[in-house]
């Protein structure tokens, strides 16, 4: 059984934690900082409930120790006020959570078996690490080796050093800007200037000025000559993101300068040369915007000579491994978490099974939090967001036992019973209706008891009791067994 340390010096609170958590963890009690600590050493507990009031010494002092001694324990402050400051810096000190007293026993009892839990996941050897010694590396683009990145990689190879135009297509998020970057990078032009302009992210006025420049009292507030990216850009890169927004009249004018090099600032008679070479992006659908007008067909045929296609990266779910353990070493020096050791075999299984739309900037984000979230040595499923952990459920496909427990719905097993005469009917609708209920939230939350408990708005315990009784085995999806 699972054991829990309590150091506090209030006997009341020492002997609910023993009755409450009794059937859940052996629990050991100390009165001062100084005996906690000693039982600490001699011992091998779970977690930790620590009072931050205490007569020999301030909790968040013991806290350090406890820190010391193994930094893969969970502890638990507790305080007369929730919200008071020190807990606020209990907290900050990485505590695994903290709890108001008077002590309340469901959220106690739930709050412990969280802890015990990472506790136990905790110990087991990390699935990706947090450390990366290639961590360094400038782009994630090129963390990969599937076929489809490869693929990409010898495109870039092929043209970084031709000087046409390029353009970059594929869904947010996949990295279009670093494919730009790595075409400057390794083209003849790698030590001029680079420049980007996201059209999406301007009004057509200030595009054109942007891209352009424009000329004193060309328009209202034109106070002052503005030298524009294609003048800026002189002998360098220019490249031109989202160039699926742009409007017709800007698109007429780009056009001229992929031809002749040659434009003119808003406001102005006097015509300019430039040396440009341009990269765009983009992850609209260009050849059915030229049928339907909004889109020029001599611009989309001038940009298309050279185009890269970046893949989802749902097609390159083999990727995600390395791309975790890029992004989490990098996030474990950004936000200054030394003891964080990496990823649980479970949380890589969801991640990498796990469709992102959102693809590598998605990814990023989502390891980002977790870092920023965990006060564990290990990240686990629970640390996960929800959209990663219940889609994952919903794609996976109905089970046998699932649609037994569905069955054949509560309106015809109501006239089933009816028909046998039933003296029980309430009863067994409604067990049928809460192991239904039960099962649906356990597959929605992947077999996550906690989410699920908090969903259901009951205690984890009272959750527990349920799988038992209901006999649903919770394996690689949710199961009721046969006859439940």
């Amino acid at each position: 059984m699972p054991s829990l340390l309590v150091i506090d010096d209030d006997r009341l609170v020492c002997a609910l934690t023993r009755k409450s958590l009794g059937s859940i963890a052996d629990v050991e009690t100390a009165a001062t900082a100084a005996e906690g600590l000693e039982k600490l050493r001699a011992g091998d507990f779970d977690a930790v409930l620590l009072d931050i009031q205490l007569p020999d010494q301030n909790g968040l002092a013991v806290y350090c120790e406890i820190r010391e001694h193994d930094r893969r324990i969970p502890v638990i402050f507790m305080t007369i006020e929730a919200a008071s400051n020190t807990a606020i810096e209990a907290m900050q000190l990485g505590a695994f959570d903290y709890i108001a007293k008077p002590l309340a026993v469901d959220p106690l009892r739930d709050l412990v078996e969280k802890a015990i839990e990472q506790r136990q996941i905790s110990s087991v050897p990390v699935a990706i690490s947090a450390d990366d010694e290639n961590s360094d590396t400038s782009a994630e683009l090129f963390i990969g080796r599937s076929p489809a990145m490869l693929d990409v990689f010898k495109a870039i190879g092929k043209v970084a050093k031709q000087d046409v135009p390029i353009l970059v297509r594929g869904e947010s998020g996949t990295g279009k800007e670093l494919v730009a970057r790595a075409l400057y990078q390794y083209s003849r032009r790698s030590d001029e200037i680079f420049l980007a302009v996201n059209c999406a992210a301007l009004p057509d006025n200030l595009l054109e000025s942007e891209l352009f420049g424009h000329e004193k009292g060309a328009f209202t507030g034109a106070e002052s000559r503005r030298i524009g990216k294609f003048e800026q850009c002189n002998g360098g890169t220019l490249f031109l993101d989202e160039i699926g927004d742009m409007a017709p009249s800007v698109q007429a004018k780009v056009l001229r300068v992929l031809q002749d090099q040659r434009f003119e600032r808003v406001g102005g008679n006097k015509e300019l040369k430039t040396d440009v070479r341009i990269i765009a992006a983009t992850n609209r659908p260009l050849e059915r915007m030229v049928e339907d007008g909004d889109y020029r067909e001599d611009l989309l045929y001038r940009l298309n000579g050279v185009t890269i296609e970046l893949p989802p990266l749902r097609d390159r779910l083999s990727d995600v491994p390395s791309l975790i353990q890029f992004f989490l070493s990098r996030a474990k020096r950004e936000f200054s978490k030394p003891d964080l050791e990496g990823l649980s075999p479970d949380a890589v299984d969801l991640l990498t099974a796990y469709d992102w739309p959102g693809n590598v900037r998605q990814l990023r984000a989502v390891i980002r939090r977790c870092v920023l979230d965990t006060v564990m040595p290990v990240i686990t499923p629970d640390g996960l967001p929800r959209e990663v952990t219940g889609v994952t459920a919903r794609n996976r496909a109905t089970t046998a036992t699932q649609a037994a427990v569905a069955g054949a719905g509560l309106p015809v097993l109501v006239r089933e019973l009816l028909d046998k005469g039933s003296t029980n009917l309430y009863a067994e609708a409604t067990q049928y209706m809460e192991r239904y209920v039960i099962a649906e939230v356990l597959r929605e939350t992947n077999g996550n008891q906690s989410q699920a408990a908090e969903i259901l708005g009951i205690t984890r315990g009272k959750l527990r009791d349920r799988i038992t009784s209901f006999r649903i085995v919770l394996k690689n999806d949710v199961e009721v067994e046969a006859g439940a």
